[in-house]
């Protein structure tokens, strides 16, 4: 998908969230560079993006948090473009918890319903089988400051769900946790969407959040989207530099190359690109692009190496180490299984998965498609 493309609706389906060239100015600054997102019902979408690329700012225009300069927004089929948030039925968990103190779990979730005027009798059981959700039903008269962070979250989250919202809005709710619970929180709320279908809008900077939890997502960079996309997608085919380097843990192994009648020439390392690419095709000087899992260990016995390179630094994680080196003036990681010696400094044969290229176009970073015979044979 091309940078700033979104699909549009071609039938009856209504969307969860449309928003139709989206602008957002401080003065004359702009911040958001028309906006265009098309979220299904029932779909998790995750806004990644670095500090400062606009993601919490998108987030709060949604909420009507923040007043749109352009463009409209609709939610389940329904212009709230100029609505106040009251009006949007929507419903937001933050990074904080901002529950009452004073409050038990079960008037902290209720607390909304009780604003409302919701009878007792209609709220209780929703609390209940809220709380039951979320797996704290045996929490519902214990106080805030009796509970950790984990649970706090979960009773956030429960304010959210007890209202049924047309859509759930998620500001970084996890960074306030420490690593160990962010796994679990995270394991939790993806359970939530399986069960709930809700429609979800989830801000992020961290981008392995938005790959284990997003069914589509959003990468922002300085207010413009970069690309739309699910998980593998975004990963397999990343549209330019920025989402390449952007995404995954390592990095994609990012190279400056030259492409002659041979293949790849990569600061004087010679590399065959295999079938599908076209020399001739190509602009003469290219970003080679290749995920570290992708280089495996040469074992010479029909796997040749295709580059001989000399560790840097070894890295061992116990079921894998990360070997970096230089080639073309920058040091790439290959992630290789196993243990490896971490003083060990002998040339290390490497194999490259052909499959796994990408090619960029040096002056504009967009990726350059492969040949369809190539995307046909790699899908089969």
């Amino acid at each position: 998908m091309a940078p700033n493309d979104a699909p549009r609706d071609t039938g009856p389906r209504m969307s969860a969230l449309r928003a139709d060239r989206l602008k957002k100015s401080y003065g004359g600054v702009e911040v958001l560079h028309e906006i265009d997102i098309d979220m299904a019902q029932g779909e998790f979408l995750v806004l990644v993006g670095p500090s400062g690329c606009g993601k919490s700012t998108l987030l709060n225009c949604i909420a009507g948090l923040e007043e749109i300069s352009g463009g409209s927004l609709h939610i389940a089929g329904r212009d709230v473009t100029t609505e106040p948030p009251k009006d949007r039925d929507i419903a937001m968990v933050f990074q904080s918890y901002a529950l009452y103190p004073t409050m038990n779990v079960a008037e902290n979730i209720g607390f909304g319903m009780k604003v409302r005027k919701i009878p007792k009798s209609e709220a209780d059981p929703k609390i209940r089988e809220v709380a039951k959700l979320l797996q704290i039903d045996h929490l519902l008269d214990r106080k805030p400051s009796q509970l950790s962070g984990g649970q706090r979250q979960r009773v956030a989250m429960g304010r959210a769900l007890v209202r049924d919202p047309k859509l759930f809005l998620f500001d970084e709710p996890l960074s306030n946790l420490d690593a160990k619970l962010r796994v679990e929180m995270r394991a939790e709320i993806k359970r939530l969407h399986k069960t709930t279908h809700a429609s979800i809008v989830y801000v992020t900077h961290d981008q392995i959040e938005a790959m284990t939890l997003a069914t589509r997502i959003v990468v922002l960079k300085g207010g413009v989207v970069q690309q739309i996309g699910t998980p593998q997608e975004i990963y397999d085919s990343p549209a330019n530099t920025f989402v390449a380097d952007f995404m995954g843990s390592p990095p994609m192994n990012l190279v400056p190359a030259r492409v002659t009648a041979e293949g790849l020439d990569i600061g004087g390392t010679k590399l065959a690109m295999g079938p599908g690419w076209e020399a001739g095709a190509l602009p003469a000087e290219v970003t080679l692009g290749i995920r570290p899992e992708h280089l495996s260990r040469a074992t010479g016995q029909g796997d040749e190496a295709d580059l001989t390179v000399e560790p840097v630094m070894i890295e061992n994680t116990g079921a894998e180490a990360y070997v970096s080196f230089v080639l073309g003036g920058e040091t790439l990681t290959a992630r290789l299984p196993g243990r490896i010696p971490e003083d060990a400094t002998d040339h290390v044969g490497l194999a490259v998965a052909r499959d796994g290229l990408c090619l960029f176009d040096r002056e504009s970073g967009e990726r350059i498609a492969r040949a369809p015979a190539l995307s046909a044979a790699a899908a089969g």
